[in-house]
């Protein structure tokens, strides 16, 4: 069995002769912003990037804000430079994953028409919650992240204009790249006509390690997608927000490096590892409990997204982080959410402190969590694959109804990625085997990813990191996530104890390919979907990413 070999790029922005460096600054004078090529020591906000797609299956961008400004034009200027390096990016991305949604030929205008006036609606009350409430931390930073969203939207546009009261936000602009996860539960929730939910499509695996001896803490994330979407960004943001308004103090997030996309201004897979001790991640666990759709509202509610901004920026624990996520459930992007808090973790100690491991699930009309710190060490490992783990969050989504439909597919212990984890994670003894096991496909071999109901038996989805492509498009499959789709694990991010305290990672781009055929889009079943900017091949190396500070 061939095994994938670790190889370590090091990655220091300020040391990469091709980046590209832009600087937004302030114009006494007009009282705007000038965004301008080079870095200058007086910049409000400074962006580093570099286009490495075509080498490592990744680019890299560094985004920086100054202190000495408002938090307001550090925001909006923090979108200004991402956009002036990425803008070329962005409309590849565009092209290849939101193109048509919602626009000119839409097939579904009714719901489109419907998903507008509900976006609408909930920012005109987010609006009225943010100016209702000035001094508030938690509204602080949902204005400061929109804000963020309009500077990126309009340096792409060309039509720099810092707000300085209300401002608007384009539902069908930049927004929908923000809202990736949420549309997904909207589309339900909404009745989009044309919507077909694939059942039991995964989004995601992730697996928290204890080698043995508690010498080390590993978490690992692999993100499943549509294998559009894989021009790929690894982001460091470092924003010197305040708090709130009123304090001097900055958030406890503010440093935050994460595996993102184009126009995104969060991760979206998620993966965060965070300046306040806490890494953050979660896969998809949805809602098939149609009754639930009546808690998706657009007033009260903050959408997926921005909780999970937020949240990020101003929890400096794993319970805060809990708390402030579960204001205002959208019910939208509905996720089983992990909370490591590293700065109570000490290698080689034989008992972990409670708090060191959250746990959040959130459906539509209900959030529970739980600290599972104990579990954690006397299991050795936590493994996450888009089915709850919380009994009561598991019946009231559906989960019941699907294993009597399916059978065990759908439970919680016997899922064959459930099964997977459980057997393979005594191998994980060191970075490597960790690495291994998260891009682990060996779908023809292993037992596990039999579907006994499956024509052919072995199936591409059954495994940590999928390769739906690879199930034969004639086969005979008793749900949709089995068939052929162009659907997979489309990364891996992972990282640990010592890489934590530098905001460092290990990432793979690409699907799995060291166990099975490499993908590539000129000879696979989707060549004819629009891949701008795609490298052809996909059999990247693991990537070691270190910042410039």
């Amino acid at each position: 069995m061939a095994r994938h070999l670790l190889v370590v790029y090091l990655f220091s922005f300020l040391n990469v002769s091709f980046a590209q460096i832009f600087s937004a600054l302030y114009d006494e004078k007009t009282a705007n912003l000038i965004v301008t090529e080079g870095f200058h020591a007086n910049y409000v906000a400074v962006a580093n990037f570099t286009d490495d797609i075509n080498k490592s299956g990744w680019s890299y961008l560094e985004v920086s804000t100054s202190l000495s400004y408002n938090d307001s034009l550090q925001s909006y200027a923090a979108g200004l430079v991402e956009s002036a390096v990425t803008s070329q990016l962005i409309y590849k991305h565009w092209m290849n994953t939101l193109m048509g949604y919602c626009g000119p030929f839409t097939r579904d205008p009714e719901y489109c028409q419907r998903l507008k006036q509900y976006i609408t609606t909930n920012l005109q009350w987010i609006t009225q919650q943010m100016n209702a409430h000035n001094d508030s931390s938690y509204w602080h930073q949902v204005r400061l992240s929109l804000l963020q969203l309009k500077g990126l939207e309009d340096g792409y546009n060309g039509q720099v204009d810092f707000p300085t009261g209300n401002f608007s936000i384009d539902p069908f602009g930049f927004l929908l790249f923000q809202l990736g996860g949420d549309l997904e539960d909207l589309e339900a929730a909404l009745n989009k006509s044309s919507q077909a939910r694939t059942v039991g499509s995964g989004s995601c695996s992730a697996l928290i390690k204890l080698l043995p001896g508690n010498k080390n803490l590993l978490m690992s994330h692999d993100t499943w997608n549509t294998y559009q979407s894989m021009l790929r960004i690894l982001k460091r943001y470092n924003f010197a927000y305040r708090t709130s308004p009123t304090e001097k103090s900055v958030i406890p997030g503010r440093i935050q490096a994460f595996s993102s996309y184009p126009g995104s201004i969060f991760s979206g897979d998620d993966f965060y590892i965070l300046s306040s001790g806490l890494v953050t991640m979660e896969t998809t666990i949805g809602n098939s409990n149609d009754d639930l759709w009546k808690f998706v509202k657009p007033q009260d509610v903050v959408m997926e997204w921005l909780r999970n901004i937020v949240a990020n920026r101003l929890a400096e624990n794993g319970r805060e982080w809990a708390d402030i996520f579960s204001r205002y459930n959208s019910g939208t992007y509905n996720n089983q959410w992990m909370i490591v808090d590293y700065k109570l973790f000490v290698p080689g100690e034989g008992q972990m402190k409670q708090g060191l491991f959250t746990v959040l699930e959130q459906i539509p009309g209900m959030i529970v969590t739980a600290d599972k710190t104990e579990e954690l060490f006397k299991s050795g490992y936590w493994a996450s694959y888009n089915i709850p783990y919380f009994e009561e969050v598991f019946n009231a989504s559906g989960g019941q109804e699907l294993v009597q439909k399916y059978g065990s597919w759908f439970s919680f212990s016997e899922n064959p990625r459930a099964q997977i984890f459980r057997r393979n994670q005594t191998l994980v003894t060191d970075i490597e085997s960790m690495v291994r096991l998260m891009r682990y496909n060996n779908y023809k071999d292993d037992p596990l990813s039999r579907c006994n109901e499956c024509d052919p038996v072995q199936n591409g989805e059954n495994t940590i990191s999928a390769r739906s492509d690879l199930n034969p498009a004639n086969g005979t499959y008793p749900f949709g996530a089995l068939r052929q789709r162009s659907h997979g694990g489309t990364d891996m991010k992972m990282t640990s104890y010592e890489m934590v305290k530098n905001f460092e990672m290990l990432a793979v781009s690409g699907p799995a390919w060291d166990q099975v055929p490499v993908f590539q889009w000129s000879t696979s079943p989707y060549s004819k979907l629009l891949h701008m900017g795609h490298p052809d091949r996909w059999d990247f190396p693991t990537v070691h990413v270190k910042w410039s500070t």
